[in-house]
Formats: C-alpha cells, structure tokens, sequence
C-alpha cells in the first residue's frame, strides 16, 4: 500500500506520521511518532492509529547528534521493521515569505529560497529544512512537498498585508503574513460538518498552544490574523511576548547593550508565559501553580485573547461564532472558561457543565454565538497536501524513490 510520511521538525525533535492513501485519494493515519531528545537524551516513540504501542526505544547521544541522524533512525525503523518506504513526504515550513502562497514540490532551489526566512522564524525553519536537506541528499528522486504555515493566510486585503512602512520594503517581503495557517485550514474545512450555517459565515478561531494565535474566518477564507511579519507577534505565548512596542527592541540595544543576535534570542525564548511568571512556559504548571507572577501570566494571556477578539470581531464586521484549538484551547477548560466569560458582550451563553466535560459545543443553546473546541490535524492537512502536489505534479514520476 502507498503511504505518505508526514514531518514536522523542531530544534530537539523530529515528529512525524504515516498516511495510507486508499481508493479515491482518502488518507488513513497509520502511524504517529517522534524521535526526542536529540542530542541529549535520544528517544523513538510511536504509536499505531489505535494509540497502541509500536516503539519506545532510548539511543546512546552520540548515535542520534542531530536531525538527520535522527531521521535515519526512524525512516530505518519504519523500513527494515514495518516494511513502510513511503511515495512521498509532507513537511511543515513554518515560513513561506511572498514567493509561496501553496504547497510545493520541493528542489535546491525551493530550499534555497526558503533559507532566506530563518531569522524571520529561527525558532522552526532553520530546523524544518534540515531534514529536507537530508532526504534531499540520500534520497534525490523522493518527492518532498513543502508545506506553509504562511500560505492559507495570502487572502488578505490589501489594508491588512500592510505595515505603515515605506512600500520599497512591502515590495521586499516586509508585509503581514499570519502563521499557524495549516491549523486555521483544518479547522476551515471542518467547520462545515460540524456547523455548515456557522461556516459560511464570521468566525474566530484560536489556536492556542505554546505558539498561540487568532484568525478571523469569513466563508472559510482568512481576512485577518493578530501574528504578523514574523512569529512573534499578537499574543502571549510560552516563550514569546506577543505584541510589543518597537520602542522597546531600541530600549534594549541603546540602553542594555543588547545585540540584535542577543534581542532576537530574547524575545524568542525569554518572554511570554516564561518571563512573565518566572515559572514556567507550560500553561499546565502555570495553572497548578499559587504564585502570583504565574497567576499574573495567566490573567495576562486571557486579557490579551479578549483584547485581540474585540480586533477580530472589529475586521469581520461581527460575529457568528467562537473556536478553541491546539494544546491550551483543546485540553484546558479553565483558560477556555476565563476567555468566554470576558467576552459574554459578544453574546456569548456559557455552559460551564459542557466546557468541563471537554464537549464540542460549550455554549448554550440560547446563546447568541456559539463557542466550539474543534481538535486541530495540521499533519493530516499536509499529507492531503502533499497527495495533490504529487496528483497534480507532471515532475512527479511514477517510479519514485522510496525512502528507506
């Protein structure tokens, strides 16, 4: 049976998932698993689509060093013990600047293009190439299909593309792009099974999770999103600061000494939940915790999820419905409870019984706006991606190179 693997690569981890695609271009996950702690603890666990145990094995350091050699860990795993050699791979780029507004089959020369784009995300892409130059390498005929988290975000309006900035810099990329994109696409075309009136209409969507971020939906196409030209942007997150003043970036190199190497560093890992509790990045600490900077971490999360509700609201002209996503907006109904309960001037009934049974609908039936916590399948999303660039790609030869 075909099957297409799916890869999200960060600094000390390499995700990733196995597709069947079955009669009439349907996937069926097969397989979930990661290889962790590289370069530290290395470690393969994965699991089968029924959440059972297929591996959890621990390797020597030097064995597993960096990304690539963890992917040829894993691809010899799945090779030489699951006799799995995938047609295809699926990656998650988080950015695809102005040259990509969709997928695309990936060559040196994508690969190039998208080197441009690290320091606009050092924290993902540097480390979402790496093993794509690695498959390039071993593996020159496998299709590789890079996927954006810029892409579903190109429908904007002019007026939200722009930053009051002379236009030579637009021209040059310097523009609002919006991220999480391959998560606000899942939850577009969802929507539709789960509430089609709802889905034709006004919605916001919040992705909350240790990068966090909010979409405003209009017939299931992206008019607005509170990230911007990179992903630090909008809101609080685990380590990030969200909206700040620039004023403050020239505060720390003028008056602290701070190099832009040292502020970039900063802001991407030293703010957000984490600086601002001086606990911890993780929401579910943050929420177990008594102290009042982790007390004050939270309230500050919320107050700016509302804040940025009002924005969203305010760019769609109105409302006709709310949707929680990704790790805090899925799983945390205390943060979900605190964000509906600001925003009860929207319109908003609460059904507290049904926000902690974690159901799909958390507002009540006469409420004005319905509240959803819809689950989020970025990597289904670009495994159906990935499927048709290879269906649609006359480069893409039947007698691929299979990974092994």
């Amino acid at each position: 049976m075909d099957t297409i693997l799916v890869v999200n690569a960060g600094s000390s981890s390499v995700k990733f998932q196995i597709f069947a695609i079955e009669g009439e271009g349907r996937l069926r996950r097969q397989i979930k698993g990661q290889m962790d702690g590289i370069g530290s603890r290395p470690r393969l666990r994965a699991v089968d689509a029924n959440g059972d145990p297929l591996a959890e094995r621990a390797y020597q350091i030097e064995s597993v060093s960096d990304i690539p050699a963890a992917m040829a860990v894993a691809g010899a795993w799945l090779r030489d013990e699951l006799r799995i050699n995938p047609m295809a791979v699926g990656h998650r780029v988080v950015h695809g600047g102005p040259d990509y507004e969709r997928p695309v089959l990936i060559d040196y020369g994508v690969v190039s293009r998208l080197e441009r784009y690290v320091a606009l995300a050092p924290l993902h892409q540097p480390h979402n190439l790496a093993p794509i130059r690695s498959l390039l390498a071993n593996f020159p005929s496998l299709p590789q299909v890079a996927c954006f988290d810029t892409a579903f975000h190109r429908t904007h309006g002019t007026v939200a593309d722009y930053y009051a900035i002379p236009y030579q810099l637009h021209a040059e990329g310097v523009r609002r792009y919006g991220f999480h994109g391959l998560s606000y696409e899942y939850i577009a075309r969802t929507l539709p099974q789960i509430a089609p009136d709802v889905a034709k209409g006004r919605v916001i969507v919040a992705h909350l999770g240790s990068g966090a971020s909010m979409c405003a939906l209009k017939g299931g196409r992206s008019v607005e999103s509170t990230m911007g030209f990179t992903a630090l942007d909008g809101l609080p997150m685990g380590t990030r600061p969200g909206q700040i003043d620039p004023g403050v970036v020239l505060y720390l190199i003028s008056e602290k000494g701070m190099s832009a190497s040292n502020v970039q560093d900063f802001l991407y890992r030293s703010c957000g939940l984490k600086g601002l509790s001086g606990v911890s990045n993780d929401m579910r600490q943050l929420e177990a915790s008594n102290d009042p900077h982790a007390i004050l971490a939270i309230e500050y999360f919320v107050y700016r999820i509302c804040l940025n509700a009002g924005m969203l609201a305010a760019a769609l002209q109105g409302l006709d419905a709310f949707v929680f996503t990704a790790g805090i907006g899925e799983n945390s109904a205390g943060i979900r409870s605190r964000i509906v309960e600001q925003l009860a001037w929207l319109g908003i009934a609460f059904d507290p019984v049904a926000n902690a049974s974690h159901a799909r609908l958390i507002s009540r039936s006469d409420s004005r706006i319905p509240v959803y916590v819809v689950p989020t399948d970025e990597e289904l999303m670009i495994a159906q991606h990935t499927l048709s660039v290879l269906l649609n790609s006359p480069s893409s030869s039947p007698n691929r190179e299979r990974v092994s």
